[in-house]
């Protein structure tokens, strides 16, 4: 890379240029990225610690998925919560080049997980008999393992090429963080067909994953409808929470990098959306709305905060 690259770093250039507005985003980041931890950290010790949810298939996924959500924000938000209080604001070329490398692994993990947990809906709610057998133990650990499998495999089917080009002119990257389309016409050389690359890898990925989700909850809302109209409801309301994570995490990267009309203020908005607003929302939508998580709060309060009221 050394002899490759005459760049060290590269600027960006932030959401804004007002020093006002830097600090009011300031405050509004580190509220928004304490609230991700601790709601996600919260979801994985319900999961760990409650004995109901832990056997069941759904909350080992879900706990799974908070640690993914509290991953790829941590590689994104604590350096731009510090950039705002930075009139120049810069990373090492290495810095951006693991930026991109951990954002696409945990991107990719996260995309494949929620194929599983839609499998898992399906098999919840169309084969309920056969639930716990068919999702056991071991087929939950290799679906996650699988996950990073194939988020190692899309971040390194990219990144293999890009420690390779050289970067010698421009260094400014109109973003809060280094994506990798804006990163990759920054280098000394024609990147046409790099770019076709990271369109076909992550865009058309993102949209066919996207497509085969919605699919495959319109395929469990039909079943069960032929089964029994009264069911429908149940079914819908179980489905919405995946469908709006499904929504919030796939529309802003399908926007990114498979959309035709590019604009740099769209892309830093969605880009703060996916690393920041989605990760947010979770634990939200799956415990607020969630009876089975509610019950749990209330059997962990009467067991390790007022013991007395449980006897």
């Amino acid at each position: 890379m050394k002899k490759n690259s005459m760049l060290n770093e590269f600027i960006l250039l932030g959401l804004t240029n007002s020093w006002e507005l830097e600090i009011f985003f300031f405050v509004i980041f580190l509220l928004a990225y304490t609230s991700i931890l601790a709601g996600n950290c919260f979801i994985i010790l319900m999961v760990t610690f409650d004995s109901h949810l832990h056997s069941t298939p759904m909350y080992f996924l879900l706990a799974n998925l908070s640690f993914l959500d509290m991953s790829l924000s941590t590689v994104t938000v604590p350096k731009m919560i510090i950039d705002f209080l930075r009139e120049r604001k810069t990373i090492s070329l290495w810095g951006c080049m693991a930026q991109m490398f951990l954002a696409h692994l945990l991107g990719g993990s996260e995309m494949t997980l929620l194929i599983v947990m839609a499998v898992d809906r399906y098999v919840a709610i169309c084969k309920p008999l056969h639930y716990m057998a068919i999702m056991n133990h071991r087929i939950l650990v290799g679906s996650v393992l699988l996950s990073w499998t194939i988020g190692f495999v899309h971040t390194m089917s990219q990144m293999a090429f890009m420690v390779s080009l050289s970067f010698c002119g421009p260094n400014v990257v109109d973003n809060v963080f280094c994506d990798l389309p804006l990163v990759l016409k920054l280098a000394c050389t024609d990147t046409y067909v790099l770019e076709l690359l990271v369109v076909a890898f992550s865009g058309l990925l993102s949209l066919i994953s996207f497509i085969l989700l919605l699919v495959s909850y319109i395929v469990i809302l039909i079943t069960v409808w032929h089964r029994s109209s009264s069911g429908i409801s149940k079914a819908l309301s179980t489905l919405t929470a995946h469908i709006t994570v499904v929504t919030l995490l796939f529309g802003p990267v399908i926007l990114i990098y498979a959309w035709p009309v590019s604009s740099h203020s769209l892309d830093k908005f969605l880009s703060v959306f996916y690393s920041v607003v989605t990760p947010l929302l979770n634990p939200i939508i799956y415990c607020l709305r969630n009876q089975e998580m509610k019950s749990a709060m209330i059997r962990l309060r009467n067991r390790y905060i007022n013991p007395k009221s449980s006897k």
